[in-house]
């Protein structure tokens, strides 16, 4: 679970990396205000929708599992793991 709300949070993230990187390319201070002002409304909501597509896409490229269920459990003293039969 903590590896998928890091994800969201790095594709969130991802378009202000960009944007720092364009500023230093251009040779300016990614750490002014200035530069962050007009554009950090829009950076948020790329971002925002750059994380839910990709849930998404996620939710309809999961494998899906068309048995029932079977839960963890001993068979002559061997732990079986769950699975899906």
């Amino acid at each position: 679970m903590l590896r998928a709300i890091i994800e969201e949070v790095l594709l969130f993230v991802l378009p202000f990396c960009i944007f720092a990187g364009y500023l230093v390319v251009k040779r300016r201070n990614p750490f002014d205000v200035e530069h962050w002002s007009r554009h950090a409304f829009a950076l948020a909501v790329v971002g925002a929708l750059l994380a839910i597509a990709v849930l998404i896409y996620g939710g309809f490229i999961a494998p899906r599992s068309g048995g029932a269920y079977e839960p963890p459990h001993l068979e002559n003293g061997v732990l079986v793991p769950g699975r899906f039969k």
